[in-house]
């Protein structure tokens, strides 16, 4: 790789004091982390869920038994394992036993709706799925496994035990909690943690650095469904650049908080990776919760959080509200969205930490820019390129050519912690992956005098609304089969500290009525939660390109202009 000075480098002089500016690549597989944490921090707290603690002596064991549990049901190097779980021990535990065969985690969303579950399945071929209970019907719709091999997950078997008797009791409240966590196992499922107990523990042949690691599912830049490649050696270096700028967080003394999902680029590095790799404790939640999160503080305080802006805005106000002491957690990273400046000062303001933007794509690992966690910070920019980052911007229509300093262009990326490609597309994979290891984003950005960069635009009208990722494409392909609409847009619009608001602008058929409450009962089943139009607007007709495209930007431009009509 040229590592020749360049324009773009001007950043580094505001790296925080001790940041280097290259890093030497850990060129071992994933599982190192866990092995070198189990032996050198064999009996601090791992994890810790909702109160049940498991040492990294303890985890390492119960991996080793994993293992030997996949490999008895045919795992092997290179294959794909599916993970379709929540944040909760067992999928831990799953996550670095798959890697310990030398085989390929596939994460996916325990959330989502089963026919894009069962597309993913079906992209990838994983002969072997570990499940929630609840996610099942995902995996194996009316009972039909597929011809695979499926492990079904109880997450109350990870609680502590006091936990476990509760949830036994003839109550109105246990019954309500143990049907949140629990859910019907079709036949021919077998139990994951009762094979996990029984299995032998085995060690499996370590993989190259540059071997498949996980495949996490994404529209990368076009909205087209596609799984990215991340190899060892993308997960090692992401994880060795995040500790390099967390510069002040000290091996074997953290407590991070998991409250990201593990299964999201952002959560699987900065905790299943990241985490292992500082031999931090993880306080793992299944999902956001105030009252959760702040029950979990009292029990054992976090030092470092890393998260999306809707999780620290209600958290600061909770704490705020309440009197709730947040005052250990030193630093914490942002991402997956812009981060309002006032949000990140209310946080500021009840930790005394610091909190900085994270900037990236599933495809970098994700990281690839940062705020320098110094007074340096900049609220507002996507920051300063990482360690062994390099940054250009060009032009969107040819970028082979530099635009002028300070003009605005789309952001390329190179550095070790960009992906391999697409699995299984080549020409998508070309498309976004110029030679020379360049990553097009996708994103129109402006670079300053003093290197900090900050988004203008985007190229590819992706919708980010609560920290995830949302296609306008998607979202239109399942409104276009409602009765009643004729044609659809989709686009977002500011929503305040949660991103962008979804909303579905349509051209309805003659005498036809739809409102927002019949297009969500619509999508229910049919999209991601988050996914789902929170807001309608009716139109004569959509605007379109010479060549019959909808141009979603002057549908926004309209809806914003004139506030769009609510139903």
């Amino acid at each position: 790789m040229d590592r020749a000075p360049n324009r773009y480098d001007a950043g580094r002089a505001f790296y925080a004091p001790g940041v280097p500016a290259e890093i030497d690549v850990d060129e071992r597989d994933v599982g190192a982390l866990l092995d070198d944490a189990a032996r050198r921090y064999p009996d601090r707290v791992a994890l810790d869920f909702l109160g049940a603690s498991t040492t990294y002596a303890a985890l390492e064991q119960e991996v080793a038994r994993a293992a030997g549990l996949l490999q008895d049901a045919g795992v092997r190097a290179g294959d794909r394992v599916a993970l379709v779980l929540p944040n909760c021990p067992q999928h831990v535990v799953a996550f670095y036993a798959v890697l310990r065969l030398g085989a390929v985690v596939a994460e996916h969303n325990p959330l989502a709706p089963a026919e894009e579950v069962q597309a993913q399945l079906a992209r990838h071929g994983a002969r072997v799925v570990v499940a929630w209970e609840k996610a099942l019907p995902l995996v194996c719709p009316d009972g039909d496994l597929g011809g695979r091999t499926v492990y079904a997950v109880d997450l109350t078997a990870a609680l502590p035990r006091s936990s476990r008797l509760l949830l036994r009791l003839p109550l109105p409240a246990a019954r309500r909690q143990r049907d949140a966590m629990r859910g019907p196992v079709p036949a021919g499922v077998r139990s994951w943690d009762r094979g996990v107990r029984a299995a032998r523990p085995v060690d499996g042949p370590r993989p190259a650095p540059g071997d498949l690691a996980v495949l996490l599912h994404t529209g990368g830049t076009t909205g087209t469904p596609k799984a990215v490649a991340l190899t060892h050696r993308n997960l090692m270096a992401n994880a060795t650049q995040g500790q390099a700028w967390v510069s002040g967080l000290e091996e074997g003394k953290e407590t991070f908080y998991a409250v990201l999902p593990f299964f999201h680029a952002f959560g699987l590095t900065l905790c299943l990776t990241f985490a292992v790799r500082m031999g931090a404790t993880q306080v793992v939640l299944p999902r956001f919760d105030v009252d959760m999160t702040l029950a979990a503080m009292r029990r054992r305080p976090a030092t470092f959080l890393p998260g999306v802006p809707p999780i620290f805005d209600k958290l600061a106000r909770a704490a705020e509200e309440r009197g709730a002491d947040l005052r250990t957690i030193r630093y914490s990273i942002s991402g997956a969205m812009a981060l309002d400046p006032e949000v990140a000062a209310r946080w500021e303001r009840v930790t005394g930490g610091l909190i900085v933007e994270g900037y990236g794509m599933t495809e970098s690992s994700p990281v690839a820019l940062g705020s320098p966690l110094s007074p340096d910070r900049r609220p507002g920019t996507l920051g300063i390129p990482f360690p062994s980052t390099q940054i250009r911007v060009v032009d969107p229509e040819n970028p082979d050519v530099d635009v002028e300093p300070g003009s605005p262009g789309e952001l390329l990326i190179r550095g070790p912690q960009v992906f391999s490609g697409y699995y299984g597309e080549p020409e998508e994979s070309a498309a976004v992956l110029l030679p020379g290891g360049w990553l097009r984003t996708g994103d129109i950005v402006t670079v300053d005098e003093d290197g900090f960069v900050t988004l203008a635009d985007r190229i590819k009208e992706l919708i980010i609304s609560g920290g995830f990722n949302i296609y306008p494409s998607q979202v239109e392909d399942a409104v276009r089969l409602m009765p009643g609409v004729a044609d659809v847009a989709v686009v977002g619009v500011p929503g305040g500290a949660g991103g962008d608001r979804v909303v579905a602008a349509l051209v309805l058929e003659a005498g036809a009525q739809v409102d927002l409450a019949a297009v969500r009962h619509w999508c229910e089943g049919r999209l991601s939660r988050y996914a789902v139009p929170r807001q309608v607007a009716v139109l004569a007709e959509l605007p379109r390109s010479q060549l019959g495209k909808v141009l979603r930007r002057t549908v926004r431009e309209q809806l914003m202009e004139r506030g769009s009509r609510k139903s």
